[in-house]
């Protein structure tokens, strides 16, 4: 029997450990914690967690920040639940360029002049 490769995973935050990063989960969570550990399945340790509570789904936009945070301390996030991770440091958030496409009174889409 041929011996197996060491099994790579799909993201290697190895760079990242012991340094800030911004975790957003499935449903519009998001927390902002050290990096303490992570595993193949990307399952995460964060230390000195803050979640930035958002404005929900009866807002319009689920990930809508509402200025309100909860201090969550050590957690352990369930890598199936996890969509982004991103360096604190670096990291800006922009305005969606695709909510108010710029349709003008007629229906009709506003075009760039070029």
């Amino acid at each position: 029997m041929a011996a197996r490769g060491a099994r790579k995973g799909v993201l290697d935050l190895t760079p990242h450990v012991d340094k800030k990063v911004r975790v957003r989960f499935e449903g519009g969570r998001e927390v902002v914690g050290t990096l303490k550990g992570f595993d193949l399945m990307v399952n995460l340790v964060l230390q000195d967690c803050v979640e930035y509570m958002t404005k929900g789904a009866e807002s319009g936009d689920p990930y809508e920040n509402n200025g309100k945070e909860r201090r969550l301390g050590l957690i352990v996030a369930r890598g199936t639940n996890v969509m982004m991770v991103a360096p604190e440091e670096g990291y800006e958030a922009i305005d969606n360029p695709f909510l108010d496409a710029g349709d003008d009174e007629d229906g009709e889409e506003a075009v760039a002049a070029s």
